[in-house]
């Protein structure tokens, strides 16, 4: 491809409404260009970044047995009602009528579409296990759309579903995910780890988050550096400790707060750390009140919360409910007298003598204990994992980093195949309902992620394997005819091979050519002049650390094949 010839807008500084590193890159290289809140057109390079992936994605879904097809995009509502999730799935799913008022939504997943597929189709156990897969667009109406592709409304997912006759056949689909999912960001380029997670609003009993370590992320992610455990905080198990030694009792004493709402105001004001007061929040659960309760120098989960409640919503109750149920305004709430069901965290029974509202507005108490103040509902874990922490499985320590969730595998189990009656008979003739999985990557995102990891201060440096063309051909002069002509002589040549190549043939100065090549990343630059060409050499630059060497035009081709088949340059 010749420069000149490419529809590549790129800009000098930085947009105003991008705020990290990859949406301003991708701004910047030309790859997207905001149409509305959320929605991106993808542009001619973006879109060979995306074509990348999606090949790496292609050879290994099929490489594991699963088969590609193509399902619509709008989906009708009596299949979302039949599986309970029209109402469920709540303002993220986009609902829509046709011209005879009929209700259709803009699928943000396909487990409905398919399944109706399946269970139309297949009878027989012979007939299993499946595995269909499809790279679609998809659209979910995000409440705040952030970071350019990261967090858009509209977006490319590929996702997968698999039916088995029954959970040993589900298991070996998801291990073959499982590894798959691990190819395919090996070679991508990424730097990522699997960690366990909850299910959310897709359902099933077990999933993985296949997260990109970077700093930009919006997730943080538990592990431990002396054995294997991984998992986003959302599902990390804290395990209870006796390291808080539990007291004698004191007397129960009200003493007075006035505008303390906060931990670190209260603590402050009495003269206690953090770790000696109790959070207690008042929640909706499914639309009754109940309370959590944390240490202080803790915050509650809201997924680990929603699970032990065993509702399907949860949010914060407002300022009325808390008023109702406690008595009191918003930061004096606390056990003592509540009359709602109480959740506390573990931690809170391994301590003596804490304080915590009083129900009662400006006052805290002294000295609250479980068993003689106040009586819980369950004692459980409802709290984040913390740097620091015990890991659940060895005795090494927690670490936390921020990730970037990339791709996500799920056991399903029957809950789709059971609420939409997809059954086959087994080998003696008896009906039973399939077991299935589902397996989602976010294509943009791993583009996106690729960039937040592979980075400098003056642009992109693709990884190989989904860069949008392998090697940049920089001629300093297109005036001279010596410097034209080897240029496109080595370009011919590379493309010859099979080598993607871009030609920046635009009569512009050195300056701008370098900007740009940086900019746009490619990760070989091969910069011909008039003075190495007088000693029959170009310039051969690594865009990864920069790295330059010279280089003779009869062994430039080489030189390239051998360094786009090392991991030199990744």
């Amino acid at each position: 491809m010749r420069y000149s010839q490419l529809f590549l807008p790129t800009l000098k500084e930085n947009p105003a409404e991008a705020e990290i590193v990859s949406h301003k890159l991708m701004i910047r290289s030309g790859m997207i260009r905001k149409l509305a809140a959320g929605i991106y057109s993808i542009l001619p390079l973006g879109l060979r970044a995306l074509r990348k992936v999606e090949g790496i994605i292609r050879e290994e879904m099929n490489k594991a047995g699963a088969q590609e097809v193509f399902l619509p995009c709008i989906q009708p509502a009596e299949l979302w009602k039949e599986s309970g999730r029209w109402e469920l799935y709540g303002k993220d799913l986009l609902r829509i009528k046709d011209r005879h008022k009929r209700d259709f939504c803009f699928g943000p997943t396909h487990e409905e579409v398919i399944t109706d597929i399946i269970r139309n189709e297949v009878r027989s156990y012979r007939q299993l296990p499946l595995n269909l897969y499809q790279i679609q667009t998809k659209f979910r109406d995000e409440i705040r759309p952030r970071f350019g592709v990261m967090r858009g409304r509209e977006f490319m997912m590929k996702d997968a579903y698999s039916f088995d006759c029954d959970e040993e056949g589900v298991e070996k689909a998801y291990q073959k995910m499982y590894q798959a999912y691990c190819n395919i960001f090996k070679r991508c380029g990424l730097n990522f780890k699997a960690v366990e997670a909850d299910s959310g609003t897709i359902g099933g009993s077990f999933s993985h988050e296949f997260m990109v370590i970077a700093d930009s992320g919006e997730e943080a992610v538990a592990f431990c550096e002396k054995c294997d455990y991984a998992a986003n905080v959302e599902k990390a198990e804290v395990k209870a400790t006796n390291s808080y030694e539990k007291g004698e009792m004191k007397e129960l004493k009200e003493v007075e707060t006035p505008g303390m709402t906060s931990v670190e105001d209260v603590s402050s004001f009495l003269k206690v750390t953090p770790r000696n007061v109790i959070k207690t929040i008042i929640f909706n659960a499914d639309k009754e009140p109940v309370a959590a309760m944390v240490r202080g120098d803790h915050q509650i989960n809201e997924i680990k919360l929603k699970n032990i409640a065993g509702c399907t919503e949860i949010s914060l109750a407002d300022e009325k409910t808390i008023k109702d149920v406690s008595g009191t305004p918003v930061g004096f709430s606390g056990p003592v007298g509540l009359n709602i069901k109480i959740f506390a965290d573990q931690a809170i029974k391994q301590g003596t003598n804490f304080v915590a509202g009083a129900n009662k507005a400006d006052y805290h108490f002294l000295n609250v204990n479980e068993g003689r103040d106040f009586s819980v509902e369950k004692f459980c874990d409802i709290r984040n994992m913390e740097d620091g922490d015990n890991c659940p499985n060895c005795p090494g320590i927690i670490k936390l980093k921020r990730g970037i969730e990339v791709g996500h595998t799920f056991k399903l189990g029957e809950k789709y195949s059971k609420a939409l009656k997809s059954t086959f008979l087994d080998k003696n003739g008896k009906e039973k309902t399939m077991v299935m999985g589902c397996y989602g990557i976010g294509v943009g995102r791993t583009v996106a992620s690729a960039i937040e990891q592979n980075h400098d201060q003056d642009g992109i440096i693709w990884p190989i394997p989904i860069a949008p063309f392998q090697v940049m051909v920089i001629p300093l002069n297109m005036k001279s005819k010596e410097v034209s002509n080897a240029a496109d002589k080595i370009y011919e040549d590379l493309s010859s091979c099979k080598i993607e190549v871009l030609l920046d043939d635009r009569n512009e100065r050195a300056g701008v050519k370098f900007k740009d090549a940086d900019l746009i990343g490619i990760p070989l630059q091969i910069i011909i002049g008039d003075r190495t060409l007088k000693e029959k050499a170009v310039e051969l630059k690594i865009r990864k650390g920069k790295k330059t060497e010279q280089v003779g035009i009869d062994e430039i081709r080489e030189k390239v094949v051998k360094l786009l088949g090392s991991d030199q340059i990744l």
